[in-house]
């Protein structure tokens, strides 16, 4: 397993990262756990969950799979580099949601319960809170880390200049920031080229893309139709997405037969290819399917086929892959 660092901080994360959203609604505990025995024998050390996983509200359902494994001890804990989410509705009352400095401080309390554990290594707001001030957000955050309890920070679903907000809120109290930031991206899904990623490289902040197989239009959606076989591309949404870009799917699915690798792959080295990105979340359903994710790592694209993923899945602007504002102005 390659490893990098996240962001422009020191701590070093695998080059992909095990999402566990699965774990609980769509994966038992037994095999959870089995796949995090398995992610640590690969060499994957970074693992990101959130409070809200497990959708029964307030139960932490995840969280708590998750803690038990760490129990069982055998340095569970300590090979691994531990992300959780807060802001999400936990909660029947008005705060216990969002990012004021009650709920940070409680979400992060009830979490280290959840997780068995005393620290969290990164501690990521889900989602903007644009009703809480800054400095409220960095007040409560610093104490988390004054008290032990967190050692870094990152972002979820932010724009380009709510990364700026933050940065420059953190550098008037002389605090380190945000040292990732976790986007929806994948080569259906290109609009954090516009300003998130430049707005991340600018700042030094580690982009970790989250579903970036685009909710499995990049899996062998198509494939797996032809053999019968179940995807994720079932419900409505997903099937108005296929038939938008069904003529690019296949392609993609064909240029992945030619170079003889498994679609998912390719969507997860593309991913690994651009500039910024720290490490795609990856969301295996069993270990067998983490195993064959581990080959994405392995994967060097010529420029050539990425030109041809472009042409197949071009960059937001008609004026080719390049940032706001020369991706639609001079």
């Amino acid at each position: 397993m390659e490893y990098t660092q996240l962001g422009r901080s020191g701590l070093s994360v695998s080059r992909l990262c095990l999402g566990t959203m699965n774990f609980g609604p769509e994966t038992s505990e037994a095999d959870s756990h089995a796949i995090m025995d398995r992610a640590h024998e690969h060499g994957v050390n970074f693992f990101d969950t959130a409070d809200v996983y497990g959708w029964q509200r307030g139960e932490g359902i995840t969280e708590n799979i998750i803690g038990r494994w760490f129990a069982q001890g055998g340095g569970r804990r300590e090979k691994t580099v531990l992300a959780t989410k807060l802001y999400g509705d936990m909660g029947d009352w008005p705060n216990e949601k969002r990012l004021s400095a009650l709920h940070i401080r409680r979400a992060a309390d009830a979490s280290l319960r959840r997780l068995r554990t005393d620290y969290i290594d990164l501690y990521q707001m889900h989602h903007v809170d644009r009703a809480t001030p800054w400095d409220e957000v960095w007040e409560a955050f610093t104490v988390l880390r004054q008290q032990g309890k967190v050692i870094y920070f990152g972002s979820s679903n932010f724009a380009g200049w709510h990364l700026a907000q933050a940065q420059e809120a953190a550098r008037q109290r002389h605090f380190l920031g945000l040292v990732s930031e976790q986007s929806i991206y994948n080569l259906v899904n290109r609009f954090v080229e516009l300003e998130v990623l430049p707005a991340a490289r600018h700042y030094g902040i580690g982009v970790i893309p989250w579903s970036p197989l685009g909710g499995g239009l990049l899996g062998g959606v198509l494939r797996k139709q032809r053999e019968g076989g179940g995807s994720r591309g079932t419900n409505e949404r997903s099937l108005a997405a296929l038939e938008k870009h069904r003529e690019a799917i296949e392609a993609y699915e064909k240029l992945s037969a030619d170079l003889g690798e498994d679609p998912a792959n390719l969507g997860l080295a593309w991913l690994l290819h651009q500039e910024g990105v720290t490490a795609p979340i990856i969301g295996p359903r069993t270990a067998e399917q983490l195993d064959g994710s581990l080959r994405a790592t392995e994967i060097k694209l010529d420029t050539d086929t990425l030109a041809k993923l472009d042409d197949l899945f071009p960059a937001p602007g008609p004026n080719g892959p390049k940032p706001a504002p020369e991706a639609y102005a001079w």
